[in-house]
């Protein structure tokens, strides 16, 4: 479901896009944008040291720019995979970012039905927890509905889309406290990203996200 903003949004043209990010540099040689919600993409830039080509996997993209993890590195060059359970999100990540491959599909441990929670925020949208949802409800969030979606593993995924030897440079997932199932859900032997970045939501996740 695209907002009035969004859908502006998709009807400036990409070159536009690339245009106004390119002027802020003339303007400014040291700009350097961040898209992430907390700079998590700045600080990936520099952990790989520059890299203006390469290829990543984004779980629980949520937006093509807005609180995107992997915008920044598509504007340098790269591409990847974005994966999004919202029912209809993939229309503007396929006009905002047609060199990428974007999957409208929900990921969980193992291929089962699992119930979508849709919040007034999508940011928030997703398998949510019950301690999340009482959060974002004590936060003065509302939900607005709730739909079930056949969920399938990250392996079987990864296993669809891409072909031959691919390497990850990095995976971000952001899937609202199921963060560690979506992990889980991997061949990891087969698919093995050279970074992972992911949300430690509740706090009490952060722990189990270390240890695995």
């Amino acid at each position: 479901m695209m907002t009035g903003k969004d859908r502006f949004r998709s009807g400036i043209p990409h070159w536009v896009h690339k245009s106004v990010a390119r002027l802020d540099r003339l303007l400014d040689p040291y700009f350097v944008r961040s898209y992430s919600q907390e700079g998590e993409d700045l600080l990936l830039r520099r952990v790989l040291n520059g890299q203006t080509t390469g290829f990543y996997v984004d779980i629980g993209a949520h937006h093509p720019m807005r609180f995107s993890n992997t915008y920044h590195f598509y504007m340098l060059g790269w591409r990847g995979i974005n994966v999004d359970a919202m029912p209809g999100s993939m229309e503007l990540f396929r006009k905002v970012r047609p060199r990428d491959i974007n999957i409208e599909a929900a990921i969980s441990e193992t291929e089962q039905v699992l119930e979508y929670y849709m919040m007034d925020d999508p940011a928030l949208n997703g398998f949510v927890s019950e301690v999340n949802l009482e959060i974002y409800m004590k936060s003065g969030r509302k939900l607005l509905e709730t739909r079930p979606i056949r969920t399938q593993t990250m392996r079987t995924l990864l296993e669809s889309h891409l072909q031959g030897v691919q390497e990850i440079d990095f995976l971000s997932v952001d899937v609202e406290g199921l963060d560690l199932q979506v992990l889980r859900s991997n061949d990891w032997k087969r698919f093995r990203p050279r970074f992972i970045l992911t949300e430690a939501f509740p706090p009490s996740a952060a722990e189990a996200l270390r240890q695995f």
